[in-house]
């Protein structure tokens, strides 16, 4: 599982266990992660177990649609599938591609949904772990089977090409994001106006919390011994995500390699740039964005999301500690 996660402080909110009816917590496993719904005053008129149920059928539904790790998903099927011609997908399975070849073409392959090849070679998905790099030939074969320009979407008739047969798709940089807008919707459909939705460290946050307050979102420092929070950002209807290179790793011969490859060269970030918080309306977009400009670095992540109205938080590391970098439509949202 990729951890890439903010430290949640859910300040001033007493949770289910307390015992305050003015707020409603559901937690579980789901996505090979957990997720986590905060309901602040809900609707009198909302049944509990009925509601849980409608949440995880949402989740389900998502896993079966993207997940690497089922064999059973429309993604695996997608993946095994060598065919060059156009094949015949789902309507949401082929929008969940589309949203993702828009994010991978305007960050120019920094986030890439066909990098698989690579998550895998680097022992970060479904194959399972590796004990050393793997070798240049290796990197370079694995290259031959990853660029999201070797994909293309007809969603108006919900068909899907590959120019390579054994591209292989890998939405995890997306799905937990979708996931959490789906409930987000479901939530707002049956008319709960306060609420935190997460999953796996990316979530969605809309009105107020118990104290009638903007939510307090704390973003973790990059620290892979303690989990302690840099800083304590205050939103509402919006979505944070966050991508840091500091959870997922593994060292071999005193070199960390880590979780956070670039598809362009085909390994592990190297820069000093450590992790990097993207709030915006969707969480899948935050999510995938975070990514791109994590693997963009110190100078290119923070330009790119200039360009693009990114509201990003940039932590880079330097001799004496970290550096913050932020933008200005970042700068913005934390002044209102």
């Amino acid at each position: 599982m990729r951890l890439r996660r903010i430290l949640l402080l859910l300040l001033a909110l007493a949770l289910g266990a307390c015992g305050d009816n003015r707020s409603l917590e559901l937690t579980g496993q789901a996505m090979g992660t957990t997720f986590n719904v905060v309901l602040v005053e809900p609707p009198e008129s909302i049944a509990t177990d009925e509601l849980e149920t409608e949440l995880i059928a949402v989740l389900q539904s998502v896993d079966q649609l993207a997940s690497t790790w089922r064999d059973d998903s429309e993604l695996t099927a997608f993946n095994l599938d060598l065919s060059i011609d156009w094949i015949p997908v789902s309507k949401d399975f082929c929008a969940l591609l589309e949203s993702a070849l828009e994010v991978s073409t305007m960050t120019g392959g920094a986030f890439d949904l066909t990098i698989g090849p690579l998550t895998n070679l680097w022992g970060f998905g479904p194959d399972g772990q590796i004990t050393g790099p793997p070798s240049d030939d290796e990197i370079a074969a694995a290259k031959h089977r990853v660029g999201f320009d070797l994909l293309e979407a007809d969603c108006a008739e919900r068909l899907v090409r590959k120019d390579v047969p054994d591209l292989y798709v890998d939405l995890s940089g997306w799905a937990k994001g979708y996931a959490v807008d789906q409930l987000a919707e479901l939530l707002d459909a049956r008319g709960i106006e306060n609420y935190l939705v997460e999953i796996g460290g990316e979530l969605r946050v809309r009105g107020k919390n118990r104290d009638n307050d903007k939510w307090a979102i704390g973003i973790e420092a990059p620290s892979t011994s303690a989990r302690v929070p840099h800083a304590i950002l205050r939103v509402t209807d919006n979505s944070v995500a966050t991508s840091g290179d500091y959870r997922n790793y593994f060292e071999h011969d005193g070199q960390r390699f880590s979780h956070t490859i670039d598809a362009r060269t085909g390994r592990p970030v190297t820069h000093n740039l450590a992790a990097v918080t993207v709030v915006n309306p969707s969480t899948a977009y935050a999510d995938a964005m975070a990514t791109a400009l994590l693997v963009l670095g110190p100078e290119d992540g923070p330009q790119l999301a200039r360009e693009l109205g990114i509201a990003g938080y940039f932590l880079v590391r330097n001799q004496t500690g970290v550096n913050e970098i932020t933008t200005p439509d970042f700068d913005t949202l934390s002044a209102l």
